[in-house]
């Protein structure tokens, strides 16, 4: 098993292209490939898809926060390297969809399943497969200077981890169709508009206002928060009635927790809850 880390400590991904490290129990994970606009590439991925398993299970980690160094979040995937017509020539087509089935449900699909808190702060471009990562969080918080695109229809390409789900979800479906067909740069701003931004800042002051989101996060109930996320979730495919079935489940599971008991004595004594005991 590995140890937890310990605060402000840094914490080893395999490369250089991805940092982490843990402060106030918030897990950052920053994408380290700043000439490149921080794009996928094979060292970065796979050591993403540890960090979100490993940080997520870690019980010392309230909460996750990716970002990119330099002015870009993500910029998706490399361009360049899709042009390589060596690269998996000798897989079937069907083995070309497993494996990519397989390294989709590893990344923005394990992300979704986090049952923590899960912000992106984006310092410029989320574009591609990185606007799907951004996506698959829960929040998201940009600098002014900050702007989404999709891209895949700009080089003939169709969607994926997970990027067509997520944005009719979050956009809606005409609007998701307008971002994919067109592919289009969109500010922080008119992201935020859409519901694909949950909050915009001035650039200098992103980084602090981000850990500060998340610092706040990662203090907070995580139970009540894994089954918060449990029950949007699940309110995103079921009817009205299945839901309140559903909460019902959380809602009681919750009331007999530690953290619940130490939220009620700390309204009492009109003092802030202290989840440290708890978890």
């Amino acid at each position: 098993m590995t140890a937890s880390p310990t605060i402000g400590q840094e914490i080893d991904t395999g490369t250089p292209e991805l940092l982490c490290s843990l402060r106030d129990r918030v897990a950052i994970i920053t994408f380290n490939r700043p000439d490149a606009r921080n794009a996928l590439s094979d060292q970065l991925t796979p050591a993403l898809r540890r960090m979100i398993r490993r940080m997520g299970d870690d019980p010392a980690v309230g909460a996750l926060l990716l970002t990119g160094t330099g002015t870009a979040f993500c910029a998706g995937g490399d361009v360049k390297g899709m042009g390589d017509r060596a690269s998996g020539a000798e897989l079937s087509q069907a083995d070309k969809v497993a494996r990519l089935r397989e390294r989709q449900r590893t990344l923005t699909g394990a992300l979704v399943g986090v049952r923590k808190p899960t912000i992106a702060a984006l310092p410029g471009a989320a574009a591609g497969a990185g606007l799907a990562i951004a996506l698959a969080c829960d929040l998201r918080i940009a600098a002014e200077s900050a702007f989404l695109a999709t891209g895949y229809a700009r080089i003939a390409l169709t969607g994926d981890y997970g990027i067509s789900w997520l944005l009719t979800r979050l956009a809606g479906p005409a609007r998701a169709r307008e971002l994919m067909f067109f592919g289009e740069r969109i500010d922080a701003r008119r992201g935020e508009a859409l519901g694909l931004i949950n909050r915009v800042v001035p650039d200098a002051e992103l980084q602090a206002a981000a850990l500060a989101w998340a610092a706040r996060l990662a203090a907070g109930p995580t139970e009540a928060f894994a089954g918060i996320k449990d029950n949007l979730d699940h309110a995103l495919t079921a009817d009205f009635l299945s839901s309140l079935d559903h909460e019902a489940d959380n809602m009681v599971a919750a009331a007999g927790t530690m953290a619940h008991r130490e939220a009620v004595r700390a309204f009492v004594e009109k003092r802030p809850p202290d989840f440290s005991c708890t978890s």
